[in-house]
């Protein structure tokens, strides 16, 4: 089996990301997380990079965190090394543009809010879905909650609810639900094809100002209250109840 789980390649300005883990929906384990950050540097140093394309294979983009490594007590790591890269996402000196078309839950919705444009297909679907596991969405709130109407905000972090690409748009959590992502996302990055690097970076940097000082200010304390959900016994009994196919004990019949 191949350790890879990142694709990387660049066209015409465009470094072309693609999370490549569909045997666990691609999930955030240790190993893709760094992978990952990899690729988001390597396409920060390349000159000839106008933009990032963040993508993925199979019919989920992200499933959150890898949950065999969070039931092995790995999470304080994990918790951090999440929250550093989104930042890195958000810091990044070229415009990033999720190009979605499957499933994102939790933790792939961090990644979602991070990135500056998202289309999202008709295969598409989210959900805050760290509620129903005993968990909060503690570090992915410095990138969604930005994004996001503040009411909309209150009911799928709540309910852990799952909606489609419609209502992600309507929201504010991506930016256009669109009929073909093939077609969008190509729309989108021959737009930005056409801004100057300077004119890029320079706007991006406006835009993400007020993010990245929230990441300064809470990121710490919110990357240990994440790990230390993660450690409690309800989280153990979410994970578990998943993993068996069943309804945890504490839900209400």
């Amino acid at each position: 089996m191949s350790d890879r789980l990142v694709q990387y390649s660049v066209d015409r300005g465009v470094a072309r990301i693609a999370l490549d883990s569909p045997r666990n929906r691609n999930a955030l384990s240790a190993a893709l997380l760094g992978q990952l950050t990899d690729a988001l540097a390597s396409a920060a140093r390349d000159d000839a990079v106008r933009a990032v394309a963040l993508t993925h294979t199979g019919s989920t983009f992200c499933a959150g965190a890898d949950l065999s490594e969070a039931s092995q007590g790995g999470m304080a790591t994990g918790a951090g090394q999440l929250m550093a890269l989104l930042r890195h996402i958000v810091a990044l000196p070229k415009p990033v543009v999720g190009s979605i078309d499957g499933h994102a839950r939790a933790g792939g919705l961090g990644l979602v809010g991070a990135c500056d444009i998202v289309l999202a297909g008709p295969q598409s679907s989210f959900a805050f879905s760290e509620v129903r596991l005993g968990l909060a969405p503690a570090t992915i709130s410095l990138t969604t909650l930005p994004r996001m109407d503040a009411r909309a905000a209150s009911r799928y972090y709540l309910t852990g609810e799952t909606f489609d690409a419609a209502t992600a748009a309507r929201i504010g959590l991506v930016t256009d639900a669109v009929a073909d992502i093939e077609v969008g996302t190509l729309a989108v990055l021959d737009a930005l094809r056409a801004g100057s690097p300077q004119g890029l970076r320079e706007t991006k940097l406006l835009l993400a100002h007020a993010v990245l000082a929230d990441f300064e200010a809470r990121g710490a304390v919110l990357a240990e209250l994440s790990a230390r959900l993660f450690g409690s016994a309800e989280a153990a009994e979410g994970m578990a109840a998943f993993r068996e196919k069943r309804r945890p004990a504490w839900a209400a019949d």
